[in-house]
């Protein structure tokens, strides 16, 4: 991975075509949401197809956390579209057939020239595509566990949900004088808006 693609730094907003070849920018894709980027070897990969086979009951819980899962391979459109349906999968699959984001990231996985793909990583992001964690995953136990991206998810969204704790007396009066910006969903934006709505139908 690129040396500079440590926590606190911000992810380059990739723009690719997904699994309906419909173009998409990460950052709406994002809203103003946390994420988890899942940058996978594609669906030849039985380590890969078995990691998004765990990721299909994070994500319903994603759902209702308010939480983004997007997932980018170098397969083909149609590959990336056979791979997600193969395992069932509800959340957007982005194409990076070009090796945009491998080579861009520096994780083109060079002992395995028959396929070129990248090297499995997972990154967790606070909103605006900043870094929360990166797990390398050329090894399947370097992948976060689905209980390590809870705690992740949980840590980024305590730090970008002002209303996290609604005990606090101050966040009580808020509410109390009709001062709603501080809440979900009332002080989103009207691109985070956009974003919920992009998200709502991908496919």
């Amino acid at each position: 991975m690129r040396g500079d693609m440590v926590p606190g730094a911000s992810l380059p907003d990739y723009e690719l075509s997904d699994h309906s070849a419909k173009r998409r920018k990460l950052s709406v894709l994002q809203g103003g949401d946390p994420m988890v980027l899942v940058l996978s070897r594609g669906g030849y990969c039985p380590k890969d197809r078995r990691q998004h086979q765990r990721l299909l009951e994070l994500h319903a819980e994603m759902e209702v956390g308010y939480c983004r899962l997007v997932t980018i391979s170098t397969d083909s459109i149609t590959e990336t579209n056979e791979y997600r349906s193969g395992v069932g999968a509800h959340w957007p699959f982005l194409s990076d057939s070009r090796r945009i984001v491998q080579k861009d990231l520096d994780i083109a996985e060079y002992t395995d020239p028959a396929h070129d793909p990248m090297i499995p990583h997972v990154l967790v992001l606070e909103p605006g595509l900043i870094i929360h964690s990166v797990y390398n995953g050329y090894w399947y136990f370097g992948r976060p566990s689905m209980d390590e991206l809870r705690q992740d998810l949980r840590a980024v969204s305590r730090k970008c949900r002002s209303d996290w704790d609604i005990t606090r007396p101050e966040l009580k009066a808020a509410w109390q004088q009709n001062r709603k910006d501080a809440f979900y969903p009332y002080g989103k934006s009207y691109a985070q808006s956009i974003g919920d709505q992009d998200q709502e139908d991908p496919r």
